[in-house]
């Protein structure tokens, strides 16, 4: 009978451990889960460098450009113009990027 108590007893023990480690787990997820939404957020939620507005992206010509939501001032990451101006090569945007670069 002891023998029976004492497995009964240590596989309570192992599930309620089990049960813990579960929802530790979980908690660690749903916290790196909303670090993860916070650091996108920020991310997002970049100063526009001329006045205090916010920059939001949007697509234009399938790139994602920043746009200023206060001034409407128009901010380009690396590699975005040269996209844009290829995308537009026999359009102004294009001359006007060839006759800077020297690429005519």
């Amino acid at each position: 009978m002891s023998d029976a108590w004492d497995d009964r007893k240590k596989a309570l023990e192992e599930d309620y451990f089990r049960r813990k480690e579960q929802e530790a787990i979980e908690k660690l997820r749903a916290q790196r889960m909303a670090e993860e939404q916070a650091q996108q957020s920020a991310a997002s939620a970049l100063q526009c460098p001329r006045c205090d507005g916010t920059l939001e992206e949007i697509t234009y010509e399938e790139v994602l450009i920043d746009r200023c939501n206060k001034c409407g001032g128009v901010w380009l990451d690396a590699g975005e113009l040269e996209h844009l101006t290829v995308q537009d090569e026999g359009g102004v945007l294009g001359r006007w990027w060839k006759s800077l670069s020297g690429k005519e």
